[in-house]
């Protein structure tokens, strides 16, 4: 059954129902035992949430990737109370990206591991799908005039409307890179327009396996600068790079990272800071929490399979000898030449070549042996001594000589695995493991952004994670690296094999300022529950951090860039009860006066609660900070207001957040395991979770054994459908770049074959299409080159009958036939373009007016109602406990009551 609203009902009550009894049992026992520990899954309603996502999320990995894409791709209407304006980043917009990614990775670099400048150029849609939003009552009702002689839609004026809000947030979803969209998140988005009193910008990016890497990294710097320079015809005014914050969670978290490091070192200008929550920054999962915390998050156990489709995996039927085999060679594999994926002909025929000559490869050598060469038995105190040299440097630039550390042989390169025994032979992977990237490609900075030459010269970064969560390693690290440039170095292969990130290690060494947040109890993207206290301070510092950063001048920044060790929280953040219709400043009046006086939702009238949490954690951060920096007590850090006395740099803040959001100080770095590892273990596939990946992909061959034999028999015959449709195509008077056209008899007769079907236009903007790629090697997943899924023959029939890249000389017309045809197919149309990828073109409910991701919301706004009400209570009770006790009650909390209205919000 595909994932839908009725079938994700049906597997997921049934884990309602247990954990509703088994939460109890465990409630009891903690009673019964005494134990005084606060855990986050105490709470009967995140306990509750908590399971659900878990029990979707692995719904998930039992459908196909074309199914959980439609479903969380599917079009979900804004609630009242806010204000959506969908638009569309034009072709143009997209160019002018694609020349920055361009540039950025050179000609090599895009013919050796990218696989051509094209191939990820090639889209479905005439642009990117984007919204705009914010509060309904942040709109203005008198917005500037247009400029434009036409009417305007109700969404070109609704972005006029909005034009005024100065803050803004781009933000980039979650979902592996495959899965999630706007929609998914669109009540989270609408929170923080609130919570920042301005407006965001969310980009529905192209994802994986039809548009993998570097498509969604496209989508996203096309996003930045399309807010920075609008294009003609665009509602929006330039907004400032200072005024705009880039957050994004998860996957949206990592490819705001990268687009950072992009943008910066192009040389365009960086927008004010970035709120990271749970970025997965490395694809090889090389960090230990990967393996130890699956049980308590909700990203399923061996990660994200499939069920086999057309479309995924690469190779439904496992290969001859297995999807992880021994190493078949010793040394490690050119680069795009690794064993995991087809070979090209023209390496098959070489190999052919060497066996024939008798110069296949000798004997295969232990890892021991890969490692030392000819003196195995000393290897690893070498080794050792290696690492352990590597690790100590202090300067990104600093080398360790070659005679002490083969880079080759130390920091193999996939399909490699990293054994943790020397003795045994190197395993090798020959699937692709992960759906975003090639195997291959998973070390590349741009994919893994943990390996990155430099994340210095960034704007402030706010990294929230969870402290359960199976990428909190690589995050803490990240968030470490970032604001310590010298002290974690990138390893020597990322900085020998990367001229860009050779350059960037010696270039960019200014720390970037970093506020780490690591919740207790918490699991991947903390911010889905926003109903928990965790996630209502979160909200609140996210929000607090977008206001300081665009609200302030460069230069305070460069030493504040903390709102904590700042100001107080911004004067918009409270506002008078009944304050519903306050009219806007002229627009002669400053910006901080014109949000100041925007009107406020009610929803936040009567909720200090977050405020005053923020408020207490702002005081206990500077108690912190004077004493880590033994300031005088005459020369404290902030006055009583919280007002700045004098500017003291704080490169980092490192934090811990309770279940409660009350933070406290995070223990020193030397007590840190994972800041232990030395860099040359970081971002290389390890044996332990290449295992694991494998031992689920095997019981998944075996569960859809006949699901993987029927996709590839679909294959073949859509590879069938694709060939008749270029025929016919060429037929009809198709014809590419420098070709010749058809002599006049046979053009004549192929008019009077035919009539005209569609209304087709060449589109100057659109480069490339389909059929411009025969000598490109794009991943073997992407749609834009096969030819054996139905998604990849939309793309190929929109390239030719309507929306034509500049590379057509003519729109063919379409025959007859082939138009009755499309009549009856449900994934074509005889007239209109065919609907395109559920990766890039969102979907519409027809059937069910209620869909699942709706339900998500009300099931949030219930918990939230109850978990408020729970809390007063609470509250209460553990006031009267220490009255009776004598004991002085401090910081008690009001829960958050945000969502206590008569309507659910967000």
């Amino acid at each position: 059954m595909p994932v839908t609203t009725v079938s994700a009902a049906v597997h997921i009550t049934p884990v309602v129902v247990r954990t509703f009894f088994s939460h109890g049992k465990k409630k009891a026992k903690k009673l019964k035992d005494g134990s005084q520990e606060e855990e986050a899954t105490d709470d009967v309603f995140f306990n509750q949430a908590f399971h659900i996502v878990k029990a979707f999320i692995d719904m998930g990995t039992k459908n196909t990737v074309e199914s959980l894409q439609s479903f969380t791709n599917t079009h979900v209407p804004a609630p009242y109370w806010a204000a959506v304006a969908a638009v569309l980043i034009p072709l143009s917009t997209c160019n002018r990206a694609a020349d920055v990614l361009i540039d950025w990775f050179g000609p090599l670099e895009l013919k050796q591991v990218v696989g051509g400048e094209r191939w990820w150029q090639v889209r479905g849609l005439d642009g990117i799908d984007a919204e705009w939003v914010t509060q309904a009552q942040y709109l203005n009702s008198n917005p500037s005039p247009s400029d434009h002689d036409r009417k305007l839609s109700t969404a070109e004026e609704t972005v006029l409307k909005m034009d005024h809000l100065n803050r803004v947030m781009l933000y980039v979803h979650g979902g592996g890179y495959f899965w999630g969209s706007i929609n998914t998140h669109r009540y989270q988005i609408i929170r923080y327009a609130r919570k920042i009193r301005g407006r965001v910008f969310a980009v529905n990016y192209r994802k994986a396996p039809q548009y993998p890497w570097p498509c969604p990294l496209h989508d996203v710097i096309a996003a930045y600068m399309y807010l920075i320079e609008p294009p003609p015809g665009a509602m929006h005014t330039a907004v400032p790079p200072n005024q705009i914050v880039f957050a994004g969670d998860s996957a949206g978290g990592a490819l705001c990272l990268t687009a950072l490091t992009v943008i910066r070192d192009m040389g365009v200008p960086l927008p004010a800071g970035a709120v990271l929550i749970s970025p997965w920054v490395d694809l090889t999962h090389s960090f230990p929490s990967v393996m130890n915390h699956t049980e308590t998050d909700i990203i399923p156990e061996f990660g994200f399979l499939a069920k086999p489709s057309v479309l995924w995996p690469v190779d439904p039927i496992p290969p001859e000898g297995g999807r992880v085999t021994p190493a078949k060679s010793s040394p490690p594999p050119e680069p795009g030449h690794s064993d995991t994926l087809k070979p090209t002909v023209s390496r098959a025929a070489d190999d052919a070549v060497k066996d024939m000559a008798g110069e296949s490869e000798e004997r295969v050598q232990s890892q021991a042996e890969m490692l030392e060469g000819d003196t195995p038995q000393s290897g690893r105190s070498k080794i050792s001594k290696a690492a352990d040299s590597h690790a100590s440097s202090e300067v990104p630039g600093d080398k360790v000589e070659d005679e002490e550390y083969d880079v080759d042989r130390w920091e193999p390169k996939p399909p490699k695995v990293r054994m943790k025994d020397d003795d045994a032979i190197p395993l090798e992977m020959h699937s692709q493991i992960q759906l975003y990237a090639m195997t291959e490609q998973l070390t590349h900075p741009l994919v893994s952004p943990i390996l990155q030459g430099s994340l210095g010269n960034l704007p402030p970064l706010y990294i929230l994670a969870g402290d359960k969560e199976v990428l909190r390693d690589e995050i803490m690290y990240l968030a470490h690296r970032a604001a310590n440039p010298g002290q974690f170095p990138t390893r020597k292969g990322v900085i020998r094999d990367g001229r860009r990130q050779k350059e960037n290690a010696e270039k960019f060494t200014t720390p970037t300022k970093v506020h780490l947040q690591v919740y207790d109890g918490m699991c991947h993207v903390l911010t889905v529950f926003s109903f928990s206290e965790s996630a209502k301070y979160a909200y609140r510092a996210i929000a607090e951090f977008v206001k300081h950063v665009t609200d302030n001048p460069e230069q305070e920044l460069k030493q504040t860039p903390f709102p904590e060790l700042g100001r107080s929280p911004s004067a918009v953040s409270v506002h008078t009860a009944g304050a519903t219709e306050n009219p806007l400043p002229a627009s002669g009046t400053s910006s901080h006066a014109r949000l100041a006086a925007l009107p406020t939702p009610r929803s936040d009238e009567s909720s200090t609660a977050d405020l005053e949490l923020y408020e207490a954690n702002k005081k206990t951060l500077v108690e912190e900070v004077n004493e880590r920096i033994s300031l005088p007590a005459a020369e404290p850090l902030s006055d009583a207001s919280g007002k700045p006395s004098r500017h003291v740099e704080v490169r980092m803040i490192r934090e811990r957040v309770d279940v409660r959001g009350r933070v406290r100080a995070m223990e020193p770095k030397e007590e840190i395991d994972v800041l232990k590892i030395p860099p040359s273990e970081v971002g290389l596939i390890k044996e332990e979770p290449t295992l694991r990946w494998l031992k689920g992909q095997e019981l998944w061959d075996k569960r859809y054994k006949r699901a993987a034999t029927n996709a590839v028999k679909q294959r073949q015959k859509l590879e069938a459908k694709a060939k008749r449709m270029l025929e016919h195509a060429r037929d009809e008077g198709l014809l590419l770049a420098n070709e010749r056209p058809a002599m006049p008899r046979q053009q004549s007769m192929a008019s009077t074959r035919s009539q005209r079907t569609t209304d087709g236009e060449v589109q100057p903007e659109r480069r490339w299409g389909p059929l411009d790629l025969d000598d490109e090697q794009p991943p073997p997943s992407a749609i834009a080159k096969r030819r054996d899924t139905p998604e990849a023959l939309a793309l190929l029939k929109k390239c030719i009958y309507h929306t034509a890249p500049v590379t057509h000389q003519t729109i063919p017309k379409r025959k007859v036939m082939d138009a009755v045809r499309a009549a009856f197919d449900p994934h074509d149309n005889p007239v209109k373009a065919p609907k395109q990828s559920v990766s890039e073109q969102q979907t519409y409910a027809n059937i069910i007016p209620m869909h699942g991701l709706r339900i998500w919301d009300s099931l949030v706004s219930y918990f939230a109602r109850k978990s408020s009400r729970k809390a007063i209570n609470g509250t209460k009770q553990a006031a009267a406990a220490v009255k009776e006790a004598g004991e002085q009650l401090q910081g008690v909390l009001v829960p958050d009551t945000e969502s206590n209205g008569s309507k659910p919000q967000p």
